[in-house]
């Protein structure tokens, strides 16, 4: 059997304290239990208020955001229309840009076609001036040759050589060099030939016509004692058909009344002699420088130095020949007419291309 043991009380000032403490934490419980609610509610009030100024706040930011929202949308719709409008301009650009091309296409065949037709006609005038000048190279040497034969114009025969070598010169074809070297080698031997010079032959004989009129006279006595007998026979045959001349003392009042018809008779030689300077004919030309000769040196002074150079001059002009032997002329146009033929059977001549006419859209028209 188990002994109990007995319990033991408390002591009573422990018991005291005990109440006491008790009763002290009954009291104090209403007074925690309303400090905690009224945390709690100020708790509440805090978050609500909290919450309020976040909710405030968040609806401002939300109208802030709607209201920018709809400028991006504004804006978005304005630069949907920008770039709608950019784009139909870029179309038009490009539909723009491709009829550009397409006149560039146009234009730069046109412009091909157009080189190739001025190259042709650059090439055709090269030709054209070549044959103008060959044509005239042609015909002036035959001119010279025609009056070489007709005339025995040796010096305008020359002159005309010269034209025709000129002419040979502006030709830009070298096949013709070789006409030139020949037309050359003809206008030396004219000038071998030494032929009379026309133009100085007729100054130098109007020059004796207007000296005539300056030379001093031989008086009466020295013109009778000095007159040949060839002369005096001549003038006596011809004068002896129809008068009988005797001599007087008024024979030298009678030749110096035929001064002036000496001068002129003279002056009539000279013009004899240029009329057959003109014609080519040596025979009357020597036959009127001779007559001249002697009229000057029966009826002037000898011993005047004006008589004595007319003498010297009219002596000269008679020695010289006035168509002597002149080569025959040809060789230079037979060549040059040889050469063209064998030229234009060569280089045919080819038609000139038409030139592309474009339309108004930039599209060639055949």
């Amino acid at each position: 059997m188990e002994t109990e043991t007995p319990a033991k009380l408390p002591a009573p000032a422990t018991r005291d304290k005990e109440k006491q403490g008790t009763s002290a934490s009954r009291r104090r419980g209403p007074g925690i239990l309303i400090f905690v609610v009224v945390l709690l509610v100020l708790a509440v009030l805090a978050w609500w208020y909290f919450n309020r100024q976040l909710r405030e706040r968040d609806d401002a930011r939300i109208d802030e955001l709607a209201t920018q929202v709809s400028d991006l949308g504004r804006a978005n719709e304005q630069l949907r229309r920008d770039i709608d409008s950019v784009r139909a301009r870029a179309n038009d650009v490009e539909s723009m840009n491709r009829g550009i091309r397409e006149e560039v296409l146009s234009f730069a065949e046109r412009s091909r076609s157009l080189e190739d037709a001025v190259a042709h006609l650059a090439e055709q005038r090269l030709n054209n001036r070549d044959v103008m000048a060959l044509n005239e190279a042609e015909f002036i040497l035959q001119l010279a040759g025609e009056r070489l034969a007709l005339f025995r114009d040796a010096h305008g025969a020359m002159a005309a050589y010269r034209l025709a070598d000129s002419a040979l010169a502006a030709a830009e074809d070298p096949l013709f060099a070789s006409v030139r070297q020949t037309i050359s080698a003809e206008m030396q031997a004219l000038d071998a030939a030494k032929p009379l010079q026309t133009a100085a032959t007729l100054k130098s004989l109007a020059d004796l016509r207007v000296g005539l009129l300056g030379l001093p006279m031989k008086s009466a006595a020295e013109r009778v004692t000095t007159a040949t007998p060839a002369e005096r026979s001549r003038l006596r045959e011809i004068l002896d058909q129809f008068v009988r001349i005797s001599h007087d003392d008024g024979a030298p009042a009678l030749a110096a009344r035929d001064e002036k018809l000496s001068r002129s008779l003279i002056a009539i030689d000279l013009r004899a002699a240029e009329a057959a300077l003109f014609a080519r004919d040596q025979e009357a030309f020597e036959d009127a420088v001779k007559r001249a000769h002697a009229g000057v040196e029966a009826n002037f002074d000898s011993n005047a130095p004006a008589v004595r150079t007319t003498l010297a001059t009219l002596e000269h002009l008679a020695a010289t020949p006035l168509a002597p032997a002149l080569p025959e002329l040809g060789t230079a146009l037979n060549e040059l007419r040889n050469l063209r033929t064998t030229r234009a059977l060569a280089h045919p001549m080819k038609p000139v291309p038409t030139p592309l006419e474009v339309s108004p859209g930039g599209e060639p028209k055949p």
